[in-house]
């Protein structure tokens, strides 16, 4: 089957996709957009959002679309790395057995990040990374695809340990869920105060999905784009030349080159969701947001004046 086939596939493919995962999510269309450019780029998101927005809800509803399997990690501060890896015990014959924790699926719902300490955030960092775990020397891969989807409570900060911004740099998106719109949460109410059941159909295969992402990955794109995602970055660059003038002003640090390469690959994904053979600009902004948010530091007088990350990425187009 030729690339354009299976990208006409895929466009028809999402959209029944996205009509199986609003029989349980009501309205936060962006949200599941953006993480289905996520997971189909092949990376990682940080769901940011106040409690009761139905981030585990939506997360455990996307894997069953997908078909895939999906494990929830509760983050607690008693968390310990080998709660989330696994560990070795002795057997009835007195060998060492490797019991698997729950970091082996293909879909993990950290949930609340930042409620434990930087150690057991880091036991994450090489299943991110390098898709495997390594415990008491031996290293386990783990089954593709991979994804992790984390949660962050931005309103509880006591008692929390803030992701650091290196972890931060590997997640591809960091999204916003905002509260539903008024007829939004008269659906949700009258949707979920009755005893009806919904099933969501599993739609896809393992096999399908990597498919989908290699065919992503072989998508062309124009140097121009290319230039422009590029040259996008180095605007939140305050040490830079071609820094602008509101980054000089109110940023600390601006985005790395993984930046550069989660917007073309993410715009590749856009484009390919809607049709397209090869991303253009349009697509590199419609993504850019989620994508640069968590990777611009701003200073102590943004906060003062209440300058938002978004303000600062949209001057920047």
């Amino acid at each position: 089957m030729s690339d354009v086939t299976i990208i006409e596939n895929f466009v028809k493919k999402c959209k029944v996709l996205k009509q199986e995962i609003a029989k349980v999510i009501i309205g936060q269309d962006d949200v599941v957009d953006q993480i289905l450019i996520s997971i189909f780029s092949g990376g990682h998101s940080l769901l940011i959002g106040v409690p009761g927005l139905a981030k585990t809800l939506m997360v455990n509803t996307i894997a069953q679309a997908l078909g895939l399997d999906f494990k929830r990690i509760q983050f607690t501060p008693d968390l310990m790395p080998s709660d989330i890896l696994g560990s070795e015990i002795l057997d009835e014959n007195r060998h060492f057995k490797f019991i698997k924790g729950p970091i082996f699926a293909n879909i993990i719902l950290a949930d609340e990040i930042n409620r434990t300490p930087p150690k057991t955030q880091a036991a994450l960092l090489e299943a991110m990374q390098e898709r495997a775990v390594t415990v008491a020397g031996h290293q386990y891969k783990l089954s593709l695809p991979y994804f992790v989807l984390a949660t962050q409570n931005p309103i509880e900060q006591e008692g929390t340990y803030p992701l650091p911004e290196a972890q931060l740099d590997r997640f591809m998106f960091a999204i916003r869920l905002e509260y539903p719109s008024y007829k939004e949460e008269v659906e949700v109410v009258k949707a979920t105060t009755t005893d009806m059941q919904v099933s969501v159909n599993a739609l896809f295969t393992a096999e399908e999905i990597i498919d989908f992402q290699n065919v992503i990955r072989r998508i062309p794109v124009a140097d121009n784009v290319v230039e422009y995602a590029v040259s996008l970055v180095a605007k939140t660059r305050p040490k830079a030349d071609t820094a602008a003038d509101i980054v000089k002003e109110f940023v600390d640090w601006g985005a790395g080159p993984r930046a550069s390469q989660n917007l073309i690959l993410a715009a590749k994904t856009h484009a390919a969701t809607i049709g397209k053979f090869s991303p253009d600009i349009e697509d590199v902004q419609a993504i850019a947001t989620g994508i640069l948010r968590h990777r611009i530091i701003k200073n102590y007088k943004a906060e003062a004046e209440g300058i938002t990350d978004e303000r600062i990425i949209e001057s920047l187009f």
